[in-house]
């Protein structure tokens, strides 16, 4: 079972479209998946138009077992929701003596998927640290911007530098380029720049797409909602190329560039 983090500490990068296109995308692929949506925003909720008696919070405090905060939403695809109670666990976390374990032992028990695909929050506190603790993988979605690129570039530290204090070995397995427009001269030079230094780790960009921004308002993923449109296209795309990635797990850790 592979456990990815759509993770970015910068904002509006795309990462919840990111994690919930790519949930959908693989799970047309028969992949038994589960989205779990730790921002407290509920932006996957929302997205998905998903009615939850129980959230990832309640889960996290005791209150209920994990498996009671799961919903199926389509074949092959289950949610665990999230609303602003999570906050609260931010100090429920930093209260726990085994912090960085919490969340690994929350899921342990989790069998019958193929991927856990999780949206993190744009944060460097314990909630994503939890995350970074369990996750083998993290897919870092990046703007086409010069800002998402210097934020790219500081992910990359960030991740070795959680690693270090946690003693885990998670990996930036995928970078995503996300609203891309081929016609601006920056959204071109930055492509190139992510590719100069994530080489073979960089997928195709995502374009920017009005269905993309549509499709929440309507509860649906890009697939359904517009299936013929850019955005299917792309995050179709995504999904065939992380299921080729058969030798995730032997890949080197991302040294830092000085």
């Amino acid at each position: 079972m592979r456990t990815i983090a759509i993770m970015n500490y910068k904002g509006g990068v795309g990462k919840t479209t990111t994690a919930v296109n790519l949930a959908a995308g693989l799970s047309r692929h028969d992949k038994r998946i589960l989205l779990i949506d730790f921002d407290p925003q509920g932006n996957v909720d929302v997205s998905l138009k998903v009615e939850a008696e129980y959230t990832l919070y309640d889960a996290l405090t005791g209150k209920v077992a994990i498996q009671r905060c799961i919903i199926n939403l389509a074949k092959n695809l289950d949610v665990i929701t999230s609303k602003e109670t999570l906050v609260k666990a931010e100090h429920y976390l930093t209260m726990q003596e085994t912090t960085k374990a919490l969340l690994k032992d929350l899921l342990g028990g989790i069998r019958g998927y193929d991927y856990i695909i999780v949206d993190c929050p744009p944060s460097l506190g314990v909630l994503n640290q939890n995350v970074l603790a369990f996750c083998s993988e993290i897919f870092v979605p990046t703007s086409s911007d010069f800002l998402g690129y210097d934020a790219l570039k500081k992910m990359k530290e960030i991740v070795v530098k959680i690693n270090e204090k946690y003693n885990h070995h998670s990996k930036i397995t995928k970078v995503i380029p996300t609203l891309f427009d081929r016609r601006n001269k920056i959204c071109r030079e930055t492509l190139m720049e992510i590719k100069e230094l994530f080489s073979e780790l960089t997928s195709d960009p995502i374009r920017v797409n009005s269905k993309l921004k549509e499709a929440p308002k309507y509860g649906k993923s890009i697939f359904s909602y517009a299936r013929s449109s850019s955005g299917a296209q792309d995050y179709g795309l995504l999904a065939k190329n992380v299921i080729e990635m058969e030798t995730i797990a032997s890949a080197p850790l991302i040294e830092i560039v000085s």
